[in-house]
């Protein structure tokens, strides 16, 4: 039978990479894989998933106006999995049609993404994901500390962690970096730290 899958992780924990190995799998058994992101994500391009290891492969954009269902019942030749990367990004609606496709197609439909912001709320699509999602995986990364990471922390041009603004802002490294919530609080309380966290120097 198949499930929704939710495979949330920091960032930096290669869940892009893991999605385009996942479709690798997929693919090398001779399923037809169809492979999706949010449009909002314009890092490299548009029609392309891309993990910081080299990996890539073709993807539809997905608008925020779009029905995903409609797309897929639109395919001549009907994918017999979806990959999603970037699942934070979707709107509630959106993965309400992801979990429409598996209970109507019974295929099997994977979303990789962030759970929270930099502000540590679940992003929409990720609530919605953890609500609804037959299988949740956490992908583990590391804090400096060498602690598990669980926060997505953003960060201004001097290395200082920032705690307003608007939800989505795309960046890699130079304005986000995973943290244990303990690397992160101390980093509030001591802005002016170099980077790595205080219980990692002791």
């Amino acid at each position: 039978m198949a499930k929704l899958y939710f495979k949330y992780g920091a960032m930096g924990a290669a869940k892009s990479a893991q999605a385009l190995v996942t479709r690798y799998n997929y693919e090398e058994r001779g399923m037809k894989v169809w492979c999706i992101k949010p449009a909002v994500d314009i890092r490299g391009s548009k029609d392309l998933i891309s993990s910081r290891i080299g990996l890539e492969a073709e993807c539809t954009p997905i608008e925020a106006s779009d029905d995903i269902v409609e797309i897929y019942k639109a395919f001549k030749v009907k994918p017999g999995v979806v990959i999603a990367d970037e699942s934070q990004f979707f709107s509630p609606e959106q993965i309400d049609q992801l979990r429409e496709l598996v209970n109507i197609t019974d295929i099997a439909v994977l979303c990789f993404g962030l759970r929270t912001d930099f502000r540590t709320k679940l992003f929409t699509g990720s609530a919605r994901l953890m609500e609804i999602a037959d299988s949740i995986e956490e992908i583990k990364t590391m804090c400096a500390c060498g602690k598990k990471a669980t926060v997505n922390a953003r960060l201004d041009e001097e290395g200082n962690i920032v705690t307003e603004g608007r939800q989505i802002e795309l960046g890699g490294n130079d304005r986000y970096e995973p943290m244990c919530h303990r690397c992160y609080s101390e980093r509030l309380i001591t802005p002016s730290m170099d980077r790595g966290c205080q219980s990692y120097r002791r």
